[in-house]
């Protein structure tokens, strides 16, 4: 029996039989989006009653994430915009992090009810104290002025990262915030694979990078006047600060630290659906 030789590169044919065998040279693509959960749809359901719940009383309503962290500095920035014929911007052909510049990490708060963002830009690190800070910046700055009659809040996130579930530094800050702002906190985890159904995804994050696309983001300023200046036609305000603080990473959270907290798991997935009481 006569057999085909194929000679591989980088895991592909590279002589004439490859068409003739079924194949071409083609790119991966991301569409694999994790084992679904049993329970995943009805989760979802579970967040959409609740938010419709909180707006018919008047609560506020809150979708949190971390944007991917942003290096600063003199890059390449996809996406295109109008300059003179040959004047675009000249970038470096490396993306290399400075360590004077550093990195730029956007935490964003988003107003479901309102259609309003709130983003906080820290330097440091990604910790679940810069997130609850960040929710806490967002209270004191525009959230206590809206919603003056406020008793709870309720905070959908994703199921990880530093507002993930599993998270019990997330838990104890929540705990201090709800004690100093004597709100009722309701969670809301969105499970593994449907992040992309947070609210802050499409409607903050993906039209702020429309907005400094193909721009490089040379310095943290730049950075925050160009989410400052996101807009939509469908009315989105977006308010933007900058937040140097230390957020130091490693810091435990004792069993004991935890149960002081006054956690209520709800019945249905306690660990996506809790309430922290004030």
């Amino acid at each position: 029996m006569q057999t085909t030789r194929i000679i591989y590169k980088q895991g592909l044919p590279n002589n004439s039989t490859a068409p003739e065998m079924g194949y071409s040279l083609q790119g991966n693509r991301k569409t694999i989006e994790g084992a679904d959960h049993p329970d995943r749809n009805a989760q979802l359901e579970q967040i959409n009653d609740t938010v419709k719940e909180f707006q018919a009383e008047g609560q506020p309503v809150i979708s949190i994430d971390c944007k991917k962290h942003e290096l600063i500095g003199n890059f390449k920035n996809n996406g295109r915009e109008y300059h003179k014929i040959k004047q675009a911007p000249k970038v470096k052909d490396h993306d290399f992090i400075y360590e004077e510049l550093g990195k730029a990490i956007s935490y964003g708060i988003y107003d479901i009810t309102e259609n309003v963002g709130f983003v906080s830009v820290g330097t440091d690190h990604d910790t679940s104290v810069f997130a609850v800070e960040s929710i806490r910046q967002w209270w004191l700055t525009m959230g206590k002025e809206r919603y003056p009659d406020a008793t709870q809040l309720l905070i959908t996130a994703d199921g990880g990262g530093s507002n993930g579930y599993r998270r019990r530094l997330w838990k104890t800050e929540l705990a201090k915030f709800a004690a100093e702002s004597s709100l009722l906190i309701r969670v809301c985890h969105f499970p593994a694979g449907t992040s992309k159904w947070n609210k802050i995804e499409h409607r903050l994050f993906s039209q702020i990078t429309m907005n400094w696309r193909g721009r490089p983001l040379t310095s943290i300023e730049v950075i925050v006047n160009l989410i400052a200046s996101t807009t939509t036609k469908t009315g989105l305000k977006v308010k933007c600060v900058l937040d140097n603080n230390d957020y130091p990473t490693g810091i435990k959270v004792s069993d004991e630290e935890l149960s002081s907290v006054q956690l209520a798991p709800s019945e249905f997935h306690g660990e996506w659906n809790y309430s922290i009481c004030p």
